[in-house]
């Protein structure tokens, strides 16, 4: 694991200290360029250590890289891919350790989102790996005209960009790159500077597994550099298609720029996840099950339940349920005080609350003005009597803060369920699963959980949003078919 901008260890586990610089991957090698940034942790608001900041010129380097790599690389076998995954996923179990220290010191991952997501990206190579043979075999239809056949082959695009973000990079930034990998293609893969050394670690470990050089090249850079970088990138003609993950926002403006240049992309971006408790659930199971998808990671989930929505004549008993599980759960004896990336977010919450409760909202759990003595922490709240013209009615909050809502049928949870612009995750508790089922299929999301929370991901399962929550899809087959073009061979027999 040796790398250029290397100078010891940090702390136990760690391949970087206060004095090292986080490099890059380009064409197969560690690189660090004369730009740099600091990377601040959340955790003491201290500098871990720097990190490579891409330039416009590195950014093409990584293009040029790509492309020489991918002619050679889309002509392997499923079985050549198939086997660096397997070691892939051995390395991420190898190097369970390190990895934890890059992603708790970087975003301030507690062991249980950790643990989570490391467990994905270990599945992930391991799905990949087992449908890489049937995700690639062609098909031969039979045609109209007699005496001809046809031949559908599989292509891959060639070199693709995956923009990826800091909130889950072990199973987030490895989709990004992993899928498009398994079909053949070269990758550059895009990192936030929240989490450079973590992208640095799914790089090496996919090298150190036989990745071929220039296959995968990293970018982070600095924030001002990030839009005249990432311009570069999508508009250059080398790049054949996108995916990105992150906010709406950025999302929006990722999807002009690659229209423009008539590229195709998959996006997945933020949500407003509804919870609905129909009055027939196990009240218990919601209360467990609707705090943890609300509060996990502090929240900073895209699929993070943002809307409760619970049935008047049940409201009651949910209500002190949802409390004493909250004094369980998320006490200082718990999971204790979420801890956030910066303090943008908690600023923004704060902001979202005091709005709420200017406006008549009603405080269900915790204190909207309270603040911890770390300003990247915040102790979670629970608000009702949340109206449309509050500014959390529509906003994601992607932070510790959930809506409350009654309503008096299944009829008006969906429609204020579905009162968003968002679609990516939900959930449904009740003990009728075709009632479950009914209420499912109304839903306006990508996914739909009954009985559990409305985070969840697996690798055998397409993941992606409707609405302004994105569109195409990550993981499975669908996932693996996103990643190369349909031709069609016909002929005369």
């Amino acid at each position: 694991m040796a790398s250029n901008g290397t100078n010891g260890t940090a702390s136990s586990g760690s391949n970087f200290n206060s004095s090292s610089t986080v490099p890059l991957w380009l064409d197969g090698k560690e690189v660090t360029p004369s730009s740099t940034f600091d990377v601040i942790s959340p955790l003491d608001q201290k500098t871990l250590y720097k990190a490579s900041s891409a330039s416009e010129e590195d950014a093409l380097k990584a293009i040029a890289s790509a492309v020489k790599a991918a002619k050679a690389w889309g002509k392997t076998k499923p079985n050549e891919r198939r086997d660096i995954f397997l070691r892939a996923a051995e390395g991420f179990k190898k190097r369970k350790d390190e990895l934890h220290q890059y992603s708790r010191t970087e975003t301030g991952a507690a062991e249980s989102m950790f643990s989570f997501e490391h467990n994905l990206a270990y599945q992930a190579c391991l799905s990949v790996a087992g449908l890489i043979q049937v995700a690639t075999t062609s098909s031969s239809p039979v045609v109209a005209e007699e005496g001809s056949s046809a031949l559908i082959i599989k292509e891959p695009y060639g070199v693709v960009l995956g923009i990826a973000p800091w909130n889950a990079p072990y199973v987030l930034g490895l989709r990004a790159c992993l899928q498009p990998l398994a079909m053949g293609n070269a990758v550059i893969l895009k990192g936030p500077e929240a989490a450079p050394a973590t992208y640095w670690a799914i790089a090496s470990i996919l090298h150190e597994a036989g990745l071929p050089a220039g296959v995968l090249n990293t970018i982070y850079h600095r924030p001002a550099d990030a839009a005249s970088v990432t311009n570069t990138l999508i508009q250059h003609p080398a790049i054949k298609k996108i995916n990105f993950t992150g906010s709406t926002l950025v999302g929006s403006i990722i999807a002009s720029l690659a229209g423009k240049n008539l590229k195709p992309t998959v996006m997945e971006l933020g949500g407003k996840a509804p919870s609905i408790v129909c009055e027939d659930a196990n009240i218990q199971t919601a209360a467990l099950q609707t705090a943890l998808g609300a509060f996990l990671h502090a929240g900073q989930i895209c699929m993070a339940t943002e809307r409760i929505i619970v049935h008047a004549k049940i409201a009651d008993e949910f209500r002190a349920a949802l409390k004493a599980t909250m004094d369980q759960v998320f006490s200082d004896q718990g999971m204790g005080v979420p801890q956030l990336v910066t303090t943008a977010p908690v600023e923004k919450n704060k902001k979202l609350l005091a709005d709420a409760l200017s406006k008549g909202a009603k405080t269900v759990y915790g204190d909207a003005s309270h603040n911890e003595e770390s300003k990247t922490k915040m102790r979670p709240v629970i608000i009702e009597n949340i109206k449309p013209g509050m500014d959390i009615y529509h906003t994601e909050s992607f932070g510790p803060t959930v809506s409350l809502y009654v309503v008096n049928s299944d009829e008006e949870a969906l429609e204020l369920a579905n009162d968003t612009d968002y679609g990516l995750a939900s959930a449904v508790f009740t003990e009728d699963l075709r009632r479950g089922l009914k209420i499912a299929k109304q839903i306006e999301t990508g996914a739909v959980q009954i009985n559990s929370m409305s985070i969840h991901d697996e690798a055998a399962l397409p993941h992606g949003g409707a609405k302004k929550s994105g569109f195409g899809r990550f993981n499975g087959l669908p996932g693996l078919d996103e990643w190369v073009r349909s031709k069609v061979i016909t002929w005369k027999d």
